[in-house]
């Protein structure tokens, strides 16, 4: 018999992890929902050329994406990222034309990329992520940086920093891929073949090569400050006085200019500086876009969004002692003693009902071994059914924490259960 394991660079979500996960989500989407955020779910796959723009120089396009046929003619994409399919749907669905500018959308979901597995990066990942779509000002990105760095300090994350940068408008971007391609020119036969990819699709991206990251010629690269024209500097400012009035701590980084090749304007990251992700580790990052939503067949209007990885997030938290881990406890247990037929399965159906999370003795044990199994579960109450209480239409009711044990009525069943748990709630808040 063949043994089959998950994945290389997957993993499963066990019982014991899927709370961590639920907890997690709750708490962003909560957040998320402050700041005005209705969720959206798109497919996990789309068709390649979703992901996959003319001339795109990425990593993840040209290296990462798992791209598939089924009839030799279309190609479809598991989704490496969240921002275009959430942007496509933006735009077959005719939002533009909603009065009130911009949408604002999150996302939770798997995403797919085949690159190197290490702590905290896998080939099949959980990612949380927004998006505001058309309308551009600098309040709305740093609202979105604020939005991010809410949900981060929700968590308990403190040793955290915000590195921001504008790659300017198409004038100011174009006049600095010049720039930069002929500071490379000379010496890209010394850098790695991504690189000499890169200096022709779009030596931008040559800045954020971890090949070449600490060869010489990194050190006196020009910077896009000097080339950004008076529109942007001006957008520039403006997000960054906005940040200051809502007191979020920024570092200018000149060099930073994200992996993905849509963006324009303000390009941030927000990275842990200490702990168990080493001692740098990217918490959430994104950026604004101006030219996705015409590239789909809408309108020329901006976006802005960022996205963080809920692997890390958890691994970050638990870090920082934030407790993720605590599952929803068994607040009831139903025992049996003796023939008592489906009467187990009706009390714990009533329990449910009642809003309590049942569960009970399904197999022929003794009263001690059942007796174990509440001790483990931790249930506050052990409701207890025998043959001659259920005779005569009777039901004990155990509260396992002061072990004072009634026995009612199965008609006053509901309401004595109750009284005993809203009596433990009460003591638990004390």
């Amino acid at each position: 018999m063949k043994s089959y394991q998950n994945p290389k660079g997957t993993y499963d979500v066990r019982p014991d992890m899927a709370a961590k996960y639920q907890q997690l989500e709750g708490i962003l989407e909560s957040i998320a929902h402050f700041y005005g955020y209705e969720e959206i779910r798109t497919p996990i796959f789309e068709d390649t050329g979703v992901f996959k723009r003319e001339n795109d120089s990425s990593d993840m396009v040209n290296k990462e994406m798992y791209t598939f046929s089924m009839n030799g003619k279309d190609s479809f994409t598991l989704r490496p990222e969240g921002t275009a399919g959430v942007v496509r749907s933006y735009v077959q669905n005719k939002y533009y034309a909603l009065a009130d500018q911009p949408v604002k959308m999150y996302y939770y979901g798997p995403m797919f990329r085949h690159e190197h597995p290490q702590k905290g990066r896998y080939r099949q990942f959980e990612q949380f992520g927004i998006e505001s779509i058309g309308a551009k000002s600098p309040m709305l990105d740093a609202e979105g940086i604020a939005l991010g760095y809410s949900m981060i300090k929700a968590l308990g994350l403190k040793n955290v920093r915000v590195r921001i940068n504008s790659l300017g408008d198409d004038e100011s971007r174009k006049n600095y891929r010049e720039k930069l391609a002929a500071y490379f020119r000379p010496h890209i036969h010394e850098l790695c073949t991504d690189c000499q990819r890169r200096l022709e699709q779009n030596p931008l991206r040559i800045l954020d090569c971890k090949v070449d990251a600490d060869h010489p010629v990194m050190k006196d690269v020009p910077l896009i400050s000097d080339s950004l024209n008076e529109p942007s500097k001006a957008y520039f400012k403006e997000v960054l006085d906005c940040l200051d009035a809502l007191e979020i701590p920024y570092v200018i980084d000149p060099k930073l200019v994200r992996g993905l090749d849509y963006y324009t304007d303000t390009v941030f990251e927000v990275e842990n500086i200490t702990g168990n992700a080493g001692a740098q580790a990217t918490v959430f990052a994104g950026g604004r876009y101006d030219g996705l939503v015409s590239y789909f067949g809408g309108p020329d209007v901006s976006g802005f969004g960022f996205a963080m990885g809920m692997e890390r997030l958890i691994m970050l938290a638990e870090d920082e002692g934030t407790k993720l881990d605590e599952m929803p406890k068994t607040e009831v247990y139903v025992m049996s003693l003796g023939n008592v037929g489906t009467k187990p399965l009706e009390i714990a159906t009533e329990c449910r009902a009642l809003g309590y999370i049942t569960d009970f003795n399904y197999a022929s044990r003794s009263l001690k071994s059942q007796f174990k199994t509440v001790e483990r579960s931790g249930a506050k109450v052990a409701v207890i059914i025998g043959e001659s209480e259920l005779a005569d239409n009777k039901i004990n009711i155990k509260n396992n924490r002061t072990k004072e044990q009634i026995t009612v009525s199965l008609d006053e069943f509901a309401d004595a259960l109750d009284r005993i748990m809203e009596e433990e709630n009460e003591e638990n808040s004390l």
